[in-house]
């Protein structure tokens, strides 16, 4: 039969030979447990014992569980406050760093290195730093010029934006990169034909520069929300005393997904938080590509 083949025909059967043993790993790696993942949520299930059909019950406790949308809450707040602010802050960093030419690749590697960092590491070094007095290097600085100390993890309105600093800090350098690879990318022409006829710098930025980065823009908005959506090695470690806290004020969706699995062991709860935040992430990422490729 196979003798019988065009030599097209015979080149489609070798493609799909050689796809079939990626796309067999793939499917196992990542459907089945996104599958098997649905299938718990609707059971309740200790990881010992056997699984009990339960139906939607999960998933009627998730929604009446008022901690749960305080986590919700937080995780949007997240992303809502990290992502605008990653994203201009990479941006103006990018853009002043490309006009540099005396020690460019240096200084992009001292941008890009705590990206390398161990995320663990880095939450702790942080976690240091927002110490009381004596041990706190931040609060040290405001007690040298006389200014009380001040609760950065052990409050509830700013334990959030303490653990989100770092969170987008770390991340700062990848983003770095991605927006001096879109604008290497650029054609020096149109900058020069701006420079001749005289146009400003603020119209080359709005009318040349931020258009023509479009497709970096979406994806490093897509990439970042992704990121602060599932957000979780910076909350866990430098609230590790009491993990999402004070009062839940700092706690993720990932979080409360990890102490549901393996502090309360009910399985199929988390995996209905699982199914949430995966809901989530879809809706999100299509809705900013929608926006990001109709604007």
């Amino acid at each position: 039969m196979y003798r019988n083949l065009t030599i097209r025909q015979k080149q489609i059967v070798w493609a799909w030979a050689f796809l079939a043993i990626p796309i067999l790993f793939y499917s196992v790696i990542r459907f089945y447990p996104t599958g098997n993942a649905i299938l718990i949520s609707f059971q309740d299930w200790n990881l010992l014992g056997d699984r009990t059909w339960t139906g939607l019950d999960n998933y009627q406790k998730l929604f009446a569980d008022p901690v749960f949308w305080k986590v919700f809450k937080n995780t949007f707040v997240y992303l809502l406050i990290g992502t605008p602010v990653s994203l201009l802050i990479s941006f103006v960093i990018a853009y002043h760093l490309d006009q540099v030419r005396f020690m460019h690749g240096f200084l992009r590697m001292l941008y890009f290195l705590p990206f390398m960092t161990s995320a663990v590491a880095m939450a702790w070094v942080w976690r240091w730093f927002y110490q009381p007095v004596p041990v706190g290097l931040f609060n040290n600085a405001l007690a040298s010029i006389g200014i009380p100390q001040f609760p950065f993890l052990q409050s509830t309105t700013w334990a959030l934006p303490s653990v989100l600093a770092p969170a987008v800090w770390a991340g700062l350098g990848f983003q770095v990169i991605i927006f001096m690879a879109g604008l290497r990318a650029i054609p020096r022409s149109y900058y020069e034909a701006a420079r001749i006829d005289g146009v400003s710098w603020w119209t080359v930025l709005w009318e040349i520069t931020l258009p023509l980065l479009k497709p970096t823009i979406v994806f490093i908005v897509v990439f970042s929300s992704i990121g602060f959506l599932r957000i979780f090695d910076h909350v866990f470690n430098m609230t590790t005393n009491n993990p999402g806290g004070p009062l839940n004020s700092t706690k993720p969706l990932v979080l409360m997904i990890y102490e549901t699995a393996f502090s309360a062991f009910d399985m199929g709860y988390a995996a209905a938080q699982t199914v949430v935040l995966f809901l989530v992430l879809l809706v999100v990422s299509l809705i900013q590509l929608r926006i990001l490729r109709d604007s």
